[in-house]
């Protein structure tokens, strides 16, 4: 493996302290638990301003629950979630609505309101949190929709839209306040790999030209080549590395005999049969749960190749 592939796996220690301005959001030490189990297990991360960060790893490892606590929906045990140099933990209600107003959020499922239109889902926030006029309301909304692509379909209601427009529609609205972070909820899930793909494309147009901070949250591995800046890939409630897109390809496609954290992730970016991930799997007794000890051995196939 080339030098280019060791990893630095900067931490939020690594940081200069205090420094709001250049790390928007910073996670110290933070530890969620759910009923005495320890979901996350001391996560550092530092996310840079203008970046596009990408939160992955398998099912189960921690990564909605690390963005549930970065937007002030869970609160962590243990810890400091620190937005634009505030601490959000315990923050009373009132000074975190005060902080939520400088972000947007893009749930995976858009989450709009099927008794709206499209132009009226996006008025609601400036409505809500402005005290701007129906009419400039009316020429924010319009500017909203055609970012993303949607001016002519604003009379439209949720129900007749495709799984790509809704999600379009669902980032036009949480671009309403001119956020200066933007959150995504797995914003490829569920979608076809053309629309995928221009969702991905809107992502890294609205990065450039609005200079807005990014956070996504997926597994979709084409989807987070395409747009990440850097890249955080959690395993069991802890941070095993925070590299960037081209250090992580270049674990992807080595052919080199790696050390077992940096051939977890391998297996985890091919999405291949064999690795350590399955070893695991296996040493846990699933195999002899599920299927007892006359279990049938498969030969493996070769893992798809990624589409783009």
């Amino acid at each position: 493996m080339s030098d280019d592939a060791k990893p630095t796996n900067e931490s939020s220690t690594d940081a200069p302290a205090d420094n709001a301005e250049t790390y928007p959001i910073r996670l110290k030490g933070m530890v969620k638990r759910f009923n005495g189990v320890t979901v996350l297990d001391g996560i550092n991360l530092d996310i840079r301003k203008g970046e596009t960060m990408i939160i992955m790893g398998g099912s189960g490892c921690g990564k909605s629950t690390t963005l549930r606590c970065m937007i002030g929906s869970l609160v962590p045990e243990e810890g400091r979630v620190e937005m634009f140099g505030e601490n959000i933990v315990g923050m009373a209600e009132d000074d975190l609505n005060r902080i939520r107003k400088r972000i947007g959020i893009l749930f995976q499922s858009g989450a709009l309101f099927n008794s709206m239109t499209l132009r009226e889902n996006i008025a609601l926030p400036l409505e809500e949190h402005t005290d701007l006029t129906p009419d400039v309301i009316d020429i924010m909304v319009t500017i909203k929709l055609e970012l993303v692509g949607l001016r002519e379909h604003g009379n439209k209601y949720p129900s007749v839209l495709s799984g790509g427009q809704k999600k379009r529609a669902g980032l036009a609205r949480a671009l309403a306040l001119d956020p200066e972070i933007l959150f995504y909820d797995e914003p490829s899930a569920g979608l076809d790999p053309v629309t995928s793909a221009e969702i991905d494309q809107l992502i890294i147009e609205l990065s450039k030209r609005l200079g807005v901070t990014s956070v996504v949250v997926t597994h979709e591995m084409d989807s987070a080549f395409t747009i990440a800046d850097r890249m955080c890939m959690l395993d069991k409630g802890r941070v095993m590395t925070i590299e960037t897109r081209e250090w992580f390809a270049n674990v992807r496609d080595s052919t080199d005999e790696l050390e077992h954290d940096q051939a977890l992730i391998r297996q985890f970016l091919r999405g291949s049969p064999e690795g350590p991930l399955t070893d695991r799997k296996l040493s846990s007794g699933y195999a002899e749960d599920l299927l007892g000890d006359d279990r049938v051995s498969m030969a493996p196939r070769p893992a798809i190749q990624s589409s783009r």
